[in-house]
Formats: C-alpha cells, structure tokens, sequence
C-alpha cells in the first residue's frame, strides 16, 4: 500500500547545481541534504523544507519539464510568491482550479513548479479590483 510521497526528482543539466542551490536555498527557502556519497558521485543536489523532499538529477541531453511538474501546497500564497518575485522569480498566476489559489514559476534550468493554497481568492486579489494584484 502506497503511504506518501518520498519524494520527487526533476531532471537538470550537468553544471547546473550551483544556480539550483541558489534558487531552492536562497529563493524557494529549502534547505540543501547531503546525497550519500555514491550517489553524490553522479552530481545534481537535494533539497528538502519539512516533508517536502526535493531531487535534481543530472542528465546528459537534459530537457525542462514545461508540462509535468510537482505541486507542492504552501501557506500564504500570496506572500510567498511575493517572496519569489522579490528574489527574481517569475510568477504566473493561474485562476483555473477551483478551491485553490496557484501559481507557477520555472527553476533556473525551466522546469515547471507549482505552487498552491486550498481556498478562495480574496476579493482584493480579483481580476479588475481596484487593489488587485497584477497577474
């Protein structure tokens, strides 16, 4: 019987760990794991925040995951991404989930991430509200 999710790997491209490091430390706020050294042999890097664990994996002839992603639930969407925004992530709002408030953002090799919160959007944040965000 399946319990969790362990885990979730994306792909990167050789001598790209250290802008990944940059990005999932210091913009997303995970915090580096040592791999075990025979598997650190290989390259790429993980990251975990809470349960949330995070694997890049290095791979020759890499290609961004534009479509597939990991959607990981976060608390106060809105700061968050603003937090991104503030660290040079771009985010792109998306309104098409109902119960939810979401946004995407690619990693510094263009995978997709996404971000989410169960829950309605505030009136301010809707589309044409004089205080709205911009999406």
């Amino acid at each position: 019987m399946i319990t969790a999710v362990d885990h979730v790997q994306l792909a990167a491209p050789p001598g790209s760990e250290e802008s990944l490091r940059a990005f999932y430390t210091g913009v997303l706020g995970m915090a580096e794991t040592p791999k075990p050294p025979a598997l650190a042999a290989r390259g790429g890097c993980w990251f975990q925040a809470g349960t949330v664990r995070r694997h890049l994996g290095i791979e020759p002839g890499f290609r961004p995951a534009r479509k597939a992603h990991p959607g990981l639930r976060v608390t106060g969407i809105e700061a968050y991404a603003a937090r991104l925004e503030a660290r040079g992530a771009s985010v792109t709002w998306d309104d098409e989930l109902p119960g939810h408030r979401r946004f995407y953002c690619a990693d510094p090799v263009g995978n997709r991430l996404e971000f989410l919160e169960p829950g309605e959007r505030p009136p301010h944040m809707t589309p044409g509200a004089p205080d709205a965000l911009p999406r």
